[in-house]
Formats: structure tokens, C-alpha cells, sequence
């Protein structure tokens, strides 16, 4: 039983799902035209397409065994991809279609998976409790009960993870810390962007 609620934490609790819920959720309560919503929206579901479809392509090829990237030369692999796709699509929010607060999400999520890669010699940062932390930080802008439910959501993947064996302590604790370093400058940019 145990096993099976963790395996449906972390599929809940995954960065493909956690992080474009939050951020439309906080899009429209924040006031967002819906036409920037309906853009938002589209942008997030293909992105999650694009990262999906990769990874589902990487297994089909063989040079992947599961789609969640698990063993180190897969994860470079995907690390790499996301870096590259996150950071063009923060490029893009920022000048073709502005959206500062997407953008800057973006941005703030290519930093952690730039933070996973350059700790990546010494340990797999956990990404799932990573965007989990950095979602429960953006649900500030619904207010602190909302954050409140996300960091005890973010805590419940990470022990998912654990449970799965896909993380140690450490790495869930660095991923949290990634995460909760990327909302404080989201939180702190998002002024002076906007």
C-alpha cells in the first residue's frame, strides 16, 4: 500500500504537472488577460509534450530503459534538452510574446536544472522535489494557506521519492533547497521585470 501511494505522489507530484498547474492557477488569479492565459496554456502544454515525446523517443530507441531518466547518462541527456528548451522558452516570453512573470518561471526552472547538472558529479538532485518547492513558492501570489498546502504537497513527493528508492535524503534535501533558492528570485525579480 505504502508503495503504492508514493508511486502515485510522484506521478502527481511530477514537474510536467506541478509547475504548468501552479503557474496557470496563479496566471489567472493574478488577473491575466485570456488571451495571455490561453497562450500560457498552450505554451506549457507543448513544452510537456516536447519533453515527454523525447523521452518517450529515447526509450523507443534504446538508449533509454524508462522515461524518468533515471541512470546517469540519461539524466545528462535530458538535463542538457531541458536546459536548452526551458531557456529558449523563457527567451521567447521574454521578447516575443512578453509575459514577464513566464519568462522569469522559465528562467527560474532552467536555473535549477542548470543547478542539477553542476551537482551532478557528486549527487542527482532531486528535480520532482525541486519544482515542487519552487510551485508551493509561486502559490505566495494565492497567499500563505495556498503556500502552506504546496510546501506539505512538495514534502509528500519528496518522501515519494524516497520510498521509490529514485532519491537519497540528500539529494531530496539539495532538490528542496534548489527550489526554494529559485522562488526567493522569482520573487525578488518579478518586480523589477515587470
Amino acid at each position: 500500500m505504502k508503495h503504492r501511494v508514493a508511486r502515485w505522489l510522484s506521478i502527481l507530484g511530477h514537474p510536467l504537472l506541478v509547475l504548468p498547474g501552479v503557474a496557470l492557477a496563479v496566471g489567472a488569479a493574478s488577473g491575466g488577460s485570456r488571451r495571455q492565459l490561453g497562450i500560457a496554456a498552450l505554451a506549457l502544454v507543448l513544452l510537456a509534450a516536447t519533453i515527454q515525446f523525447a523521452s518517450w523517443w529515447q526509450v523507443r530507441r534504446g538508449r533509454w530503459q524508462h522515461v524518468d531518466a533515471s541512470h546517469r547518462h540519461e539524466r545528462r541527456g535530458l538535463n542538457r534538452f531541458l536546459l536548452v528548451l526551458l531557456a529558449a522558452s523563457a527567451v521567447f516570453f521574454a521578447t516575443l510574446s512578453p509575459q514577464p512573470a513566464l519568462a522569469l518561471g522559465l528562467a527560474c526552472a532552467a536555473a535549477m536544472i542548470a543547478a542539477g547538472m553542476g551537482l551532478a558529479p557528486w549527487l542527482k538532485l532531486s528535480l520532482h522535489a525541486s519544482f515542487a518547492v519552487f510551485s508551493a513558492a509561486l502559490l505566495w501570489a494565492l497567499g500563505p494557506t495556498a503556500m502552506a498546502l504546496g510546501l506539505a504537497f512538495a514534502g509528500a513527493v519528496a518522501w515519494s521519492r524516497w520510498v521509490l528508492g529514485r532519491h537519497r535524503r540528500r539529494e531530496l534535501l539539495a532538490g528542496a533547497l534548489a527550489g526554494a533558492a529559485a522562488g526567493l528570485v522569482f520573487w525578488w525579480l518579478l518586480p523589477r521585470v515587470t
